[in-house]
């Protein structure tokens, strides 16, 4: 099997979006992570979820875990809303590192690899231009890798 093969089409971002968005995109696609592209498709980035959670966590919690504590419940179920009007580029910063791309010809060994490589359970699938066509999933690896199992 080849990532074509299981490749899914998903929502992606762009740097302009705002993070309300961004957090909005991956939560109704269920996606366990965004890819960020620019205008032409190319994707820019590949956010593991937890990358996207750290984008809506505004710094100072980040820095201080006694400031979590200090905000009663009601404010802290959207603590979000502190960062509404930020933009995903801005909260990517200057040093992003090159997004986890493979080829739609890749093999399930090349991608269990990347993944495993770079942490990520999402990688995007590129045509040879560097457009994406699609991105695989972790959980469409492990079932492509569990059906490729021959029976014992």
């Amino acid at each position: 099997m080849q990532a074509r093969d299981i490749a899914v089409k998903v929502p992606t971002v762009m740097m302009s979006d705002p993070i309300a968005h961004a957090i909005q995109v991956m939560a109704l696609g269920r996606l366990p992570g965004l890819i960020v592209v620019d205008a032409e498709q190319r994707p820019r980035v590949v956010l593991p979820g937890t990358q996207v959670l750290k984008l809506a966590v505004p710094a100072a919690y980040q820095e201080d875990m006694a400031l979590t504590r200090a905000v009663d419940e009601a404010h802290a179920d959207v603590f979000w809303e502190e960062i509404s009007d930020m933009r995903v580029g801005e909260c990517l910063g200057t040093h992003t590192v090159r997004p986890v791309t493979v080829k739609a010809s890749s093999t399930l060994l090349e991608i269990a690899t990347l993944m495993a490589r770079h942490r990520s359970p999402l990688i995007a699938v590129v045509d040879d231009a560097g457009l994406l066509t699609g991105a695989v999933t972790l959980d469409r690896l492990l079932s492509a890798l569990a059906l490729a199992r021959p029976d014992t």
